[in-house]
């Protein structure tokens, strides 16, 4: 890469941007001076860290963006990293999908729920927590305090339309909002004070039901006062719960880190009032040099790509100051709305508490590189058996397997799943929809599909790369699920397209697990407990659910437009929302014109026309 003038290069903040051949950026930083910062790249190589020099070596040009500050220098910086994804840059693995309490708010009766994954707009989210039971275990006692609904909104409508409450509220774990026991005022009083018990305030509510329960003894309700007695001991027990672990005012996060040259695990802890609300842990791949400072940047950066369930705290206790405290705190302050501090704790109960948060990241580590080592020596030795036992000229770094999916004859599709280094690579998973084959034909079908995506892949190979398609990498290892008969047509394929010497095929029966290559009667003997079968098995297991998967989605949009598509007023809006009230077509065939009209946002006629056409009455 041709050094840029460094009369060019502004003398300013901002972030830079290293680009590949092919236009991909594969390293974004960040810098106070982008002339200075830029410029240090261009020294002799012997100088720099390897995997820095390496990124130089890869990288075809270099671009920057300016900016008014540092803070806004970081802030892209970090934007950036998030869209591109660059190779070179250091990346959070976070393998887990943390469970979260989360109450929807949004909703006209809200409701209590576990939840993963992306977070929603108009829901409040509390932890995150490491075990799913445990939140469960503390719902289920407080729902008896705070009852409110827990029930899908299907479940929700169809006892209103029954008239009649679940179980949950004969057992008193629901206000039973569903039968008009409760009005919407007590309901919402319900929520926040659940809501305020999660976020850590619970002396209030302890002192609402401890006084709600003496004036019932005094009122002698005394039944009502066992009934209060009873949600006090319960919402104290798990107040217990909660551990307690700095003083009742404190907001703070606690991150402890344990590391090696290649990764470093991280552990965090969120108090909210002295109480532990949340705890989470992730492991940072270093695929560049870092200092420990610059380890703490790094996790500061990915940490708070959005804000906490629990929410900003006003203290972060990090093991090693970051490279630029101040820039920081300005960072995390602007997230906040007010003032954020960054410290190392030096002495005193919050040294402890560092200290217990980074045995937590210690004994993660360890469990982590137990993991790391277990499945690398295992995926290897998957492969060199494979390269073995197949008599493959290399070891199957990539293997591609094909599975056909139908219901006879009809939606016909195929799959594509893609293992790289004996790992799933979904973002290289393809599905088919099968164009030239009537009836049901399953060898015409695999043809048909092995064809489209070899022929894809000869196209490609011969575009230059900033042109090549999804198709553009050949797989060291096709496999077919199937027998021999499965294995004719895939050989017959590649050897029609001339890769029979390039890309080797083999085929996995499901009926003895037996492995079948070309010019070989006999299937090979992979022993049952190897690690070689037990990839292969994975791969047919995964293709063959991916395919069923995809076919199911075509059949059950094919038979959804055969009975609500044409409705006159029945938009795609409308139309998803009545499949989310009664769940399937085959509940909406069955249901009478009542319930469909009882729908608020479903106008009459509307209606009507839905509930002829779902008869069969025709249009009326």
């Amino acid at each position: 890469m041709k050094r840029p003038p460094a009369d060019q290069i502004p003398d300013s903040p901002g972030s830079y941007q290293f680009k590949d051949a092919d236009g991909r950026v594969i390293y974004v930083g960040k810098a106070g001076s982008l002339r200075s910062r830029v410029s240090s790249y261009f020294q002799n190589p012997v100088g720099l860290h390897p995997r820095t020099a390496q990124m130089v070596a890869t990288a075809e040009s270099v671009e920057w963006i300016q900016v008014n500050n540092d803070v806004d220098a970081l802030m892209l910086e970090y934007n950036l990293i998030k869209e591109h994804r660059p190779r070179f840059n250091v990346r959070l693995v976070d393998d887990k999908s943390y469970p979260y309490l989360a109450v929807t708010l949004s909703d006209e009766w809200p409701r209590a729920r576990v939840m993963r994954g992306a977070k929603r707009k108009g829901t409040r989210y509390f932890g995150p927590y490491a075990h799913a039971y445990a939140i469960r275990e503390t719902l289920d006692q407080l729902l008896r305090t705070f009852p409110i609904r827990t029930c899908s909104d299907n479940k929700l409508e169809k006892h209103r339309r029954l008239g009649r409450p679940c179980l949950l509220y004969h057992i008193e774990k629901c206000s039973g909002p569903c039968v008009g026991e409760v009005s919407p005022e007590q309901y919402q009083t319900m929520v926040d004070d659940l809501c305020q018990f999660l976020d850590g305030d619970t002396d209030p509510v302890l002192e609402k039901l401890r006084s709600a329960m003496e004036q019932a003894a005094a009122d002698l309700e005394f039944e009502r006062a066992a009934r209060l007695r009873d949600r006090l001991a319960t919402v104290r027990k798990a107040v217990e719960k909660q551990q307690m672990v700095a003083a009742g005012n404190d907001d703070l996060d606690v991150i402890g880190v344990a590391e090696d040259e290649l990764e470093a695990a991280v552990f965090v802890f969120s108090i909210r009032r002295g109480r532990v609300m949340g705890r989470r842990s992730f492991v940072l791949d270093k695929v560049e040099p870092l200092t420990r400072s610059e380890v703490v940047d790094k996790i500061l950066e990915g940490l708070y790509d959005e804000e906490p369930a629990s929410g900003m705290p006003k203290v972060v206790l990090v093991p090693d100051e970051p490279s630029d405290a101040e820039l920081y705190q300005d960072w995390l302050g602007l997230l906040r709305g007010s003032k954020v501090e960054i410290r190392v704790p030096k002495r005193g109960s919050k040294r402890e508490l560092m200290a217990t948060v980074t045995r937590n990241a210690e004994e993660e580590f360890t469990r982590h590189r137990l993991k790391r080592g277990t499945d690398h020596n295992s995926r290897a030795r998957a492969l060199n058996e494979l390269q073995s036992r197949l008599e493959l000229p290399h070891s199957p770094l990539r293997i591609e397997c094909y599975d056909m999916s139908h219901l006879q004859g009809s939606d016909y599709v195929g799959s594509m799943v893609v293992a790289e280094d004996g790992l799933a690579r979904k973002s290289e998973y393809r599905r088919f929809k099968v164009r030239t084959v009537d009836g049901n034909d399953d060898y015409a079908a695999m043809e048909e599909v092995l064809s489209r995506r070899l022929r894809n892949y000869l196209e490609d190979r011969d575009k230059p790369p900033s042109e090549r398609g999804k198709f553009q990498y050949p797989p060291q290892l096709l496999m077919v699920d199937g027998g021999k008969g499965q294995l004719g047509v895939a050989t017959r394929v590649v050897e029609n397209l001339g890769l029979a010497d390039e890309i080797p095929v083999c085929a996995l029966a499901k009926r003895l697990e037996e492995v079948y290559v070309p010019d070989r009667s006999e299937p090979v003997v992979i022993p049952r407990q190897s690690e070689a079968l037990y990839l292969l098995q994975r791969l047919r297991d995964e293709s063959h659910r991916f395919a069923v998967d995809y076919h199911r989605r075509l059949r059950n949009k094919r038979q959804t437009a055969s009975v609500l598509d044409g409705i006159s007023g029945l938009g795609p809006v409308r139309k998803k929302r009545l499949l989310s009230e009664f769940g399937t077509v085959k509940a909406i065939r069955r249901a009478e014109l009542e319930d469909l009209q009882s729908l608020s946002w479903l106008p009459d006629d509307v209606a009507v026309a839905v509930y002829a056409r779902a008869r069969g009455l025709g249009d009326r």
